[in-house]
């Protein structure tokens, strides 16, 4: 029993220390792109006989490129702690928008449009469908955990600190953790709920990853700089030097 409370008051120390370290502007982009993706997950973006996306990829490599840069500084242990953090923020979030979907009156909307649908279709968009959540949770959660192991794992084999390593680890792990992420979710949500096949699911967890692989490779540049700068300049530093003074005990 000592042991398990040795653990978890270890286990919040690291934490504090970890939030103390981390950059503050990009914590917050990557807790907002988890929100948000979530919400425009309901929109279309496109639907093609091939190719169906919603409007919550137009964020959600934005989350990934989070996770690899926290990997690049802090570890995979930092990253899934700080992905597993941003869920937990999403969840109070989505609750939140629960309560304000339940509380009556209407919504600007129905001034304008001078219908009651309005508000219905406002609050079930931001109130949500808990399966859809569940398994938007779920699927993020085991990506976040795979994209960081992946990441740091290539990142250990790679002999330089440039950009063609951080992009080969980068790239990698986010295709991997995007077919992860799309995959698992289509298997809660799209199969039970919806019908799919596995062919479908599939299909539409590789394309899917693609797409969203091409964004990571757009910004990727960034990403790099961004932690370059961060070595440079030290951020973060007195968390690296906590977690290593640990393992040398």
């Amino acid at each position: 029993m000592n042991k398990l409370k040795k653990i978890i008051l270890n286990e919040i120390d690291d934490y504090k220390m970890l939030l103390k370290n981390v950059p503050a502007l990009t914590m917050t982009f990557f807790v907002l792109s988890v929100i948000y993706m979530n919400i425009f997950a309901g929109k279309e973006l496109l639907n093609t006989k091939y190719l169906a996306l919603d409007c919550g990829f137009l964020l959600s490599w934005l989350s990934f490129l989070c996770m690899d840069m926290f990997t690049k500084r802090f570890g995979a242990k930092a990253a899934i702690k700080l992905s597993l953090l941003a869920l937990v923020i999403n969840l109070f979030s989505c609750g939140i928008f629960y309560i304000f979907s339940k509380v009556g009156n209407n919504w600007s909307a129905f001034y304008t449009y001078n219908n009651q649908i309005a508000n219905m279709a406002i609050n079930d968009t931001f109130g949500g469908t808990w399966y859809v959540l569940l398994g938007s949770t779920i699927a993020m959660a085991v990506a976040s955990i795979v994209n960081a192991i992946v990441n740091q794992s290539i990142g250990n084999m790679m002999k330089k600190n440039n950009f063609f390593a951080y992009a080969m680890r980068s790239y990698i792990s986010t295709a991997i953790g995007q077919f992860v992420d799309n995959f698992v979710f289509a298997m809660i949500v799209s199969v039970t709920f919806f019908g799919w096949n596995i062919t479908q699911v599939i299909t539409c967890s590789i394309t899917g990853a693609i797409a969203e692989l091409l964004a990571e490779i757009i910004f990727s540049a960034i990403g790099f700089k961004v932690c370059k700068n961060w070595e440079k300049n030290g951020i973060g530093q007195q968390y690296i030097n906590y977690v290593n003074s640990k393992k040398m005990v």
